[in-house]
């Protein structure tokens, strides 16, 4: 079994389409003002929006960059406000943090090896 994919509400459809495509992200199915789903840059990942009346809680969606300080500089440059600039956090990941315009909480971040082994991974 492999994660395909997860669709995230948006209240302002078009604003979100818009954000997501100016992040970089590739969009691969659009139905107006009601679906739409991106392609990641990297890997085989998709994400959809999909309208809604009320915004997601306490959903983070991960995005995982191996060029993390360089990615965020880059969207800084291009406007984009983030709630959290790279920090190395204890759980030993660097991790970046922004909204999108529904204010569903994105986390870009680069872990290296520790995403899948920390040294405290659970052994079988």
């Amino acid at each position: 079994m492999n994660l395909n994919q997860i669709t995230l509400p948006v209240i302002d459809f078009d604003r979100a389409v818009d954000f997501y495509r100016d992040m970089g992200f590739t969009l691969i199915v659009h139905s107006p003002h009601r679906y739409a789903r991106f392609e990641c840059p990297d890997g085989d990942a998709t994400f959809s929006l999909h309208a809604a009346d009320h915004p997601a809680s306490g959903l983070v969606v991960y995005f995982e960059c191996a060029d993390l300080d360089a990615r965020v500089q880059s969207l800084v440059a291009a406007g984009f406000t983030f709630t959290q600039l790279p920090t190395d956090e204890r759980w030993l990941w660097r991790e970046a943090r922004l909204n999108d315009p529904s204010g569903n909480v994105l986390c870009l971040f680069w872990a290296g090896d520790n995403r899948k082994n920390p040294p405290w991974r659970v052994t079988a």
